[in-house]
């Protein structure tokens, strides 16, 4: 039998569960309720301004406000930070990155929320590895290794699809992890153009 639902019982829930981010479908699967009460519990929250509406089916509460990364990897799944946004958080450019960017196995796609721009880049299946879960804000998000933020930026270069940063500092990279990665691309260009960074 469905739960007599209010909004307190679902802010409970949220919080209790640790959640930055949900969807419909998740408040469904922890509360047992029907996906139309708990859409019309939503939109009268939205309205209120108690929960923020990222984009369709991805909510947040209003003072619980998620990190930029806890929202990049939620907007599209499957996907991890990387590209320039990853550079700039290792320190391998000096500039910061006005955009989130992240590798996904989907289709590319830009979305801004927030006013935040978050731009998703398609990578193939295979090449779909080499990252990591980290700590941001309460939440585990997944962040491209520094080798493979690198590879990443430097295919999307080679397909001319995104501009190299001009000063990468590349001294700090673990070359023979570079190099396992860089097989999982299948590029012999890519190779070539790797090695003169070395």
């Amino acid at each position: 039998m469905a739960k007599q639902l209010s909004w307190g019982l679902l802010e409970r829930t949220v919080r209790q569960s640790g959640m930055h981010l949900f969807s419909p479908q998740d408040l469904q699967h922890l509360l047992g309720a029907s996906e139309i009460s708990i859409r019309f519990l939503l939109t009268r929250a939205t309205k209120r301004g108690d929960v923020h509406k990222l984009r369709r089916g991805l909510y947040s509460l209003s003072d619980s406000e998620p990190s930029e990364l806890a929202i990049a990897n939620a907007l599209i799944r499957p996907s991890y930070v990387s590209f320039h946004y990853a550079l700039a958080y290792y320190h391998l450019i000096p500039e910061a990155a006005y955009r989130v960017t992240s590798a996904t196995t989907r289709n590319t796609r830009r979305f801004e929320v927030a006013g935040t721009v978050f731009w998703y880049h398609h990578l193939k299946p295979t090449a779909f590895d080499g990252y990591r879960p980290i700590r941001v804000g309460g939440s585990a998000v997944l962040i491209a290794e520094p080798e493979k933020a690198f590879l990443d930026s430097l295919y999307l270069a080679t397909q001319r699809k995104l501009a190299l940063p001009e000063r990468l500092d590349t001294r700090s990279l673990d070359w023979k992890r570079v190099q396992r990665l860089a097989r999982l691309f299948d590029r012999q260009d890519l190779i070539a153009v790797m090695e003169g960074y070395r």
